[in-house]
């Protein structure tokens, strides 16, 4: 549920009103959010504030309709709303002070126990990961300094200096049951993303190519910088998306308005909601006839392939889209297995009812597919490679297998764990990027919405 919360948390962040939070601020408010682990004092107040209006809001559901119409939790069980409310007043600091939740000492152990014997050589690790894998990978504008800086800190988004970012962000926090000393107990901790990154997500493609340049072998942006541009724009474009459309400049409008003949209405921008499902949702969606053939698009992220089930696809209209995310960027997999990882999605896809692209051009990053039964979409989409999968391919990478040790979890006073800890909340609507998926989707030929009149939830995984 605390993937639940952030989801919440980013969504209003990106509908913040316009009057009440300018576009750097939000943008800034929202690389912080998303990719550090330290904040701000006034970004971890924001977060405060937030999380404290959306636990009051929780509980009552006339209220949450009131103020966040976009949203729906209804179909969330009893159980999962109090969980998360409980996340919510955690943030809101319901627990005072920094040692509720020690990001630096939780990285730091984490660190430690990923690289082990490396620990003391962690920047020449570093440097490989960065340089060896992830630049030959395709994500080359990702500069050194904010890397290492990233791996030994987790603070990627560095906007204003250095000894500012020093409050825990919280929205990182989640719940997992440990054994100890053959008891199961509650833990808290950080279990997310040490390796990789956030800069993948927004910051190796843009539609301005100028970002893109390079010098004497070099990129002349970092992937800070470019992730910045781009979320700036998502937002730039969500706010004029947002607002009835200015006629000022239009001419016909204007000769309209001197003739005298009224006004025509402005257009209302369409509404939207977001349907939160219960967790686990994925494998009994099919047993519900209101979900049969209802979406138009289903994503998948690279580590929720396992959930791509026939019972899964049969939930996709005829023609209907499927996004996989490929583990391009898991830098723990060798390159056959990555080959293999593409593979084995194109036989569960096959499995599930769906068809590559026809005509597609290659991707590493991402496989694409339509349901078969009706006409096949006539866009031309990436397509997934072929290879042959070795055994292990699915298995997850090695930082995420090894059992945590003790000093990598704080007890959880207050609240209620998940009971499905590991699983990823199913989201309908449209997503804001996230440590989950580690690369967006950014193709321009993809970037068309649901059609208005299919009327049609995004299901995310």
């Amino acid at each position: 549920m605390e993937a639940v919360a952030r989801h919440m948390l980013i969504f209003s962040l990106a509908l913040e009103d316009p009057e009440k939070m300018g576009l750097q601020e939000r943008s800034e408010t929202f690389l912080e959010v998303w990719g550090n682990a330290l904040l701000r004092p006034s970004v971890a107040a924001f977060v405060r504030t937030q999380a404290g209006r959306l636990a009051r809001l929780v509980p009552e559901p006339d209220r949450l309709a009131e103020q966040l119409p976009w949203l729906s939790l209804g179909a969330l069980k009893f159980r999962e709303r109090d969980a998360l409310e409980a996340v919510f007043r955690f943030w809101a600091g319901g627990e005072k002070g920094p040692e509720a939740f020690p990001m630096s000492r939780l990285w730091d152990s984490r660190l430690r126990h990923y690289l082990g014997s490396r620990y003391d050589a962690r920047r020449g690790v570093s440097d490989w990961d960065l340089h060896m894998k992830l630049h030959d990978r395709g994500a080359r504008v990702i500069h050194t300094s904010e890397f290492r800086r990233w791996r030994d800190t987790g603070v990627a988004f560095e906007l204003r200096d250095s000894s500012a970012y020093h409050v825990p962000n919280r929205t990182l926090a989640s719940g997992r049951l440990l054994s100890h000393r053959g008891e199961r107990v509650a833990a808290r901790g950080y279990w997310g993303d040490i390796v990789t990154g956030p800069f993948v997500a927004f910051g190796i493609e843009a539609d301005d190519e100028t970002l893109l340049k390079t010098s004497n072998g070099q990129p002349i942006k970092t992937a800070g910088e470019i992730t910045q541009h781009n979320v700036t724009e998502l937002f730039r474009e969500m706010a004029a998306w947002g607002r009835p459309r200015a006629t000022q400049g239009d001419p016909a409008q204007v000769q309209g308005d001197a003739d005298g003949s009224p006004e025509p209405a402005a257009p209302v921008p369409e509404s939207f909601t977001v349907h939160f499902l219960s967790l686990g949702s994925a494998q009994t969606l099919h047993h519900k006839s209101c979900y049969k053939g209802r979406f138009q698009l289903l994503y998948v992220a690279c580590g929720m392939v396992h959930l791509l089930s026939p019972e899964l696809g049969a939930c996709v209209a005829p023609g209907g889209r499927l996004i996989v995310e490929l583990a391009q960027f898991l830098v723990d997999l060798r390159q056959e297995q990555l080959q293999g990882f593409s593979t084995r999605v194109g036989e569960l896809a096959q499995a599930a009812g769906f068809a590559p692209q026809p005509g597609a051009r290659r991707s590493q990053t991402f496989a694409r597919f339509y349901k078969a039964g009706d006409s096949a979409p006539s866009h031309k989409d990436p397509a997934v490679g072929s290879g042959t999968p070795p055994p292990e391919v699915l298995a997850p990478p090695l930082e995420a297998t090894n059992p945590p040790p003790e000093d990598l979890t704080q007890p959880l006073e207050g609240g209620i764990p998940p009971s499905e800890p590991l699983k990823r909340p199913s989201v309908s609507g449209f997503t804001v990027g996230g440590f989950g998926s580690t690369h967006r989707e950014s193709d321009p030929q993809t970037r068309e919405s649901v059609p208005p009149e299919t009327n049609s939830p995004i299901p995310n995984f």
